[in-house]
């Protein structure tokens, strides 16, 4: 079973004094309409391939459009050596039960393809 955050609790923890890395499995399409701030867009296709964007951290919370593709996410990033000791749940509802902030926009410095 993976662990899930309700959006409020996600809000919660990013007014936090140590916020979670948020991981956004949408497509590059879909985090260009609207984001949580600060999050990184990793698409579910190309996760394995970009596991080390999120070597390393100590919470995450993966983040989509509806709230299934993140629940894979955290199964796979689970399973992944490098988050072995992370805290890894998705945030229940997707964005689709986000009431907070959006930002959107591709931030350059972050674009998947490995374009800047």
């Amino acid at each position: 079973m993976v662990d899930e955050l309700s959006p409020a609790e996600v809000e919660e923890l990013l007014d936090g004094e140590d916020p979670p890395l948020v991981v956004d499995v949408s497509t590059e399409a879909e985090f260009a309409l609207g984001h949580l701030p600060g999050s990184i867009n990793v698409p579910l296709a190309n996760l394995v391939s970009h596991l080390d964007r999120v070597a390393g951290a100590e919470r995450i919370v993966t983040v989509c459009p509806r709230g299934e593709a993140s629940v894979q996410a955290v199964r796979l990033l689970s399973a992944y050596e490098g988050t072995e000791d992370a805290r890894i749940e998705s945030m229940a509802g997707g964005l689709d039960a986000w009431d907070g902030p959006l930002e959107e926009g591709i931030d350059e410095g972050e674009r998947d393809d490995g374009r800047r």
